[in-house]
């Protein structure tokens, strides 16, 4: 048996509860204290809890923050500062270090000698002149754009700064704002319904506070117009009713020309509507429909298709298409339509317009055939901001 087991031998038969008996009261308290189990590392618990209670003495009284807080910067501000081992006097010891620049070598077969009269002129030349030589060189990346198209364009020493000087941003001058629109609207509707002979162009461009049901009077008032030629809506935030109040107007005018329905916002099914209407409006010869709220999507623009293709009155659309198909249908059918005003007229003989057939909404827009045609690049008309007085 081992000592260590030897030891433990005579502690077996120990009597735990006559050691307890002869126990004073303080030598309890101390081993109650003892046994507590206490954890100072458990942040879990509260900080009266981590550790058993050492204190013997009673309070003197409440606590008072301000009267504790009052002492303890008493006490900092009565403490005495501790002095450094070597004051500071902000005096510079020692040379800065500086270092040696050394012109680098150019290699031999860049070393070019020049003419004593060039060199010398290269060395009595300004940076101005320099910069200028270097434009000519071609040596573009020693400078901006600007300094480098100045020195190109022009025959005089343009730069006045050097290349290491720093470039100046153009100075623009402000462009004003555009004039507002000084179209009455409420005296314009009353000379449609008067069929006013006088009113012809109806430009009601980037007024952005007419109310819907007062831009439905205009369409409804210009149904039974003969006189007026124009209609321009642009930049009026005309949405899917306006749409349907100018398909209604378009099936019953007959003397319309021109229509301008860009930057509003017009959805596929209001445009739909519209290119539904075109069909009942021979006089109509410009369409223009472009930048609207979303992009219409493919159905609405093989739609635009077959109505150049079933119209052949139409003459002009303004929109930007977005695929191939539709693009190359609407470009053949204008020059189609504009026979009389494209060299292939020759080809396609005098122009013939007949009347467009009346087209519905429920009539499918696919299936359309086209013959083959050689057409030239066909411009599309892009977003206009006319402002016309009416």
């Amino acid at each position: 048996m081992t000592p260590y087991r030897q030891e433990l031998e005579k502690y077996r038969d120990i009597d735990e509860d006559k050691i307890l008996q002869e126990l004073s009261p303080e030598e309890l308290a101390q081993l109650d204290a003892e046994l507590a189990e206490m954890d100072p590392e458990n942040v879990l618990l509260p900080a009266g809890l981590r550790q058993r209670d050492q204190t013997q003495k009673s309070p003197t009284g409440p606590l008072d923050r301000d009267a504790l807080l009052q002492h303890l910067e008493r006490q900092a501000l009565e403490a005495e500062e501790r002095q450094d081992l070597v004051p500071f006097t902000g005096e510079k010891k020692g040379k800065p270090f500086v270092p040696k620049r050394v012109a680098p070598e150019l290699p031999r077969e860049e070393q070019v000698t020049l003419e004593p009269e060039l060199e010398e002129a290269l060395a009595n030349a300004t940076e101005a002149e320099m910069c200028d030589i270097a434009a000519i060189l071609g040596m573009y990346t020693l400078m901006s754009n600007k300094q480098y198209y100045d020195a190109i364009c022009s025959g005089d020493i343009s730069n006045t700064e050097g290349i290491n000087s720093v470039v100046q941003p153009d100075r623009y001058r402000p462009v004003p704002d555009e004039p507002p629109n000084p179209t009455d609207v409420a005296e314009t509707l009353q000379r449609l319904q008067n069929n006013d002979p006088e009113l012809q162009d109806v430009n009601l461009n980037n007024i952005k506070d007419i109310p819907v049901p007062t831009l439905q009077a205009i369409c409804q008032a210009i149904q039974t117009n003969s006189h007026v030629r124009s209609l321009s809506l642009v930049g009026t935030r005309s949405n899917d009713l306006v749409a349907n109040a100018v398909a209604e107007m378009l099936e019953h005018n007959r003397s319309l020309q021109s229509l301008n329905l860009e930057s509003n916002f017009i959805t596929s099914a209001g445009m739909l509507r519209l290119l539904g209407a075109v069909g009942h409006s021979p006089s109509l010869r410009e369409l223009r429909v472009d930048n609207q709220c979303q992009r219409l999507g493919d159905t609405v623009e093989m739609a635009m298709a077959a109505t150049l293709e079933q119209c052949p009155s139409l003459l002009r659309l303004g929109y930007t298409f977005t695929l191939q198909g539709p693009r190359a249908r609407a470009a053949a059918a204008l020059t189609r339509n504009n026979v009389p005003n494209c060299p292939l007229g020759r080809i396609w003989g005098p122009r013939f317009v007949p009347k467009c057939p009346q087209m519905s909404p429920s009539v499918p827009w696919a299936g359309f055939g086209v013959p083959p045609l050689t057409s030239p690049p066909l411009i599309f008309l892009p977003p206009g901001r006319q402002q016309k007085k009416s």
